[in-house]
């Protein structure tokens, strides 16, 4: 009883710690962007074209702090810029100073429009993105992406849940981390999702928690498998994503349905909200989805997805096995 009391106190311990922790390091980082800010409209406040003002100020921080490299003229020029852009703007302002300064170069060299670097900004403080994974996301057109699926969410779940559900799903999904040969089957795709459930999981977006792969739903005269199946924690409530390696077909409505009552027959709790399916497709014509969601009244949403450039598969078929690198390496080593 002893050693059970003792671990819940460290695991405790450890939570504390790593909660001051963030706190302390987003106090810090609220407190730089602010300082930033500030300097930026010095700089802004006392910069003519050709007065070398900023040069100046460089070299004299330069003198007074060493070993700080975040005073260059670069940088000081960003600070200037960062100033002009959100001057007028509170909203934008709050935003800013919940991200690191290398993310706030990003999107200002990258994300010209306010509204779309607004976006980028709030799904980046959500899911806690690094400034590679906000660069990647912005060169995948992330904001085009997000809200965009076929669905009936508005006509079969409660308000809060369809603007949540909607606003999570995309179309389409990139899985750029997934490299198969042009005539892939389902069970290839996915196992390779599987193999990368880290990569999945980033590009479905924060809240879905991995519940099953080829979840067993046994019935008197059948099994039926379900591809994937996860748990939103914001949405509390199962996600049902089924797999096609072909364009969508009015028939894999009435499957995926099928699956999506399955679920909520046997999985779903009284404090679970309605289950949600999920259907990936490699291309969809949208009247045919339209027309085929209307016939149903479970909670359905449609998306294409694309993969990572196909590699040839007579390049395929040259390239080394596992167990042939294996043994190459094992020769080496002798």
């Amino acid at each position: 009883m002893l050693e059970k009391n003792f671990k819940q106190i460290i695991n405790d311990i450890k939570l504390d710690i790593k909660s001051t922790q963030l706190k302390t390091a987003m106090q810090v980082n609220y407190n730089l962007i602010n300082l930033y800010f500030r300097l930026g409209k010095i700089l802004y406040d006392n910069y003519e074209y050709g007065n070398k003002f900023i040069d100046e100020v460089a070299k004299e921080l330069k003198l007074e702090y060493p070993n700080t490299t975040g005073y260059s003229v670069r940088n000081l020029k960003y600070m200037k810029k960062f100033y002009t852009e959100y001057k007028d703007d509170e909203v934008m302002q709050q935003l800013v100073a919940q991200v690191p300064w290398g993310h706030n170069i990003v999107l200002m060299d990258k994300v010209k429009d306010k509204e779309i670097r607004k976006t980028y900004l709030q799904e980046t403080i959500n899911n806690n993105w690094g400034r590679t994974m906000l660069i990647h996301q912005i060169e995948l057109n992330y904001h085009l992406r997000i809200g965009k699926s076929d669905n009936n969410f508005k006509l079969t779940l409660p308000k809060d849940n369809s603007d949540l559900a909607n606003y999570i799903m995309k179309d389409p999904y990139i899985f750029d981390f997934i490299s198969l040969k042009k005539d892939f089957k389902e069970q290839e795709l996915e196992n390779e999702m599987l193999v990368k459930i880290k990569n999945l999981l980033i590009e479905l977006g924060k809240g879905f928690s991995f519940v099953s792969n080829q979840y067993k739903i046994s019935m008197e005269d059948k099994d039926y498998y379900i591809d994937l199946l996860f748990y939103h924690l914001e949405l509390r409530c199962f996600v049902v994503v089924e797999l096609k390696t072909t364009s969508f077909k009015p028939e894999y409505i009435g499957q995926l349905g099928f699956y999506v009552t399955a679920i909520d027959e046997i999985l779903k709790k009284e404090f679970d909200n309605p289950t949600i399916g999920l259907l990936l497709c490699k291309e969809k014509n949208k009247l045919s989805v339209e027309w085929s969601l209307k016939g149903t009244n479970l909670p359905i949403g449609v998306s294409s997805y694309k993969l990572n450039e196909y590699i040839p598969k007579e390049m395929l078929d040259k390239l080394p096995t596992e167990e042939e690198i294996n043994l190459h390496i094992n020769i080496e080593n002798k």
